[in-house]
């Protein structure tokens, strides 16, 4: 396994090993023993979450507020996603910033979003399955998030605005000026 820290501290992308042969492919997709120690951190997951999505679909940007905020690795099952983070710690030096990867079937590339960050993504492919999993879990009443247009935050999501596909509560979440954190 490869981990490379991103731009934004504790962030981190996972490139797993791939064995292919004839027959197909085998990867450890998680091992908390080895994802522990190669990311310096006690992370245990607690739910799995999986979602299938068409071309266009943007979920996010999505977090828990306090108690219930939520650590994440995600990755890609079927197709291919364009995923996003921003930093929502107060008191961080990329406070506002965001970094975004290509999480696909094919690069099996994985991400590690630690808790105080949003996350959201634009499926790039039809019938993409989106997976991940969480420290914490779900809270109905401390969900929050940030509108995905925000000016300040300036996020290419590389397809056409008119192409994207948002649940009503996406559409009417704030600006991150506004957010609650």
């Amino acid at each position: 396994m490869t981990i490379k820290e991103t731009k934004l501290s504790g962030c981190f992308i996972i490139e797993p090993q791939v064995f292919e042969d004839k027959r197909g492919y085998f990867v450890e997709s998680y091992n908390e023993k080895v994802f522990n120690k190669a990311l310096g951190i006690d992370v245990v997951f607690v739910q799995d979450n999986e979602s299938q999505s068409s071309k266009g679909v943007l979920r996010g940007l999505h977090y828990q507020l306090g108690v219930y905020a939520q650590a994440k690795l995600v990755r890609v099952i079927k197709g291919r996603v364009l995923d996003v983070v921003v930093d929502l710690r107060p008191n961080s030096v990329t406070f506002g910033e965001h970094f975004s990867v290509e999480l696909s079937e094919q690069n099996k590339t994985q991400l590690f979003v630690p808790r105080g960050f949003g996350h959201g993504f634009i499926v790039l492919e039809d019938e993409t399955i989106f997976s991940y999993k969480c420290d914490n879990y779900y809270h109905k009443a401390s969900e929050a998030g940030i509108i995905y247009n925000d000016e300040d935050l300036n996020i290419d999501w590389q397809l056409p605005s008119a192409d994207f596909i948002l649940s009503d509560k996406d559409i009417i979440l704030p600006k991150l000026k506004d957010a609650k954190l």
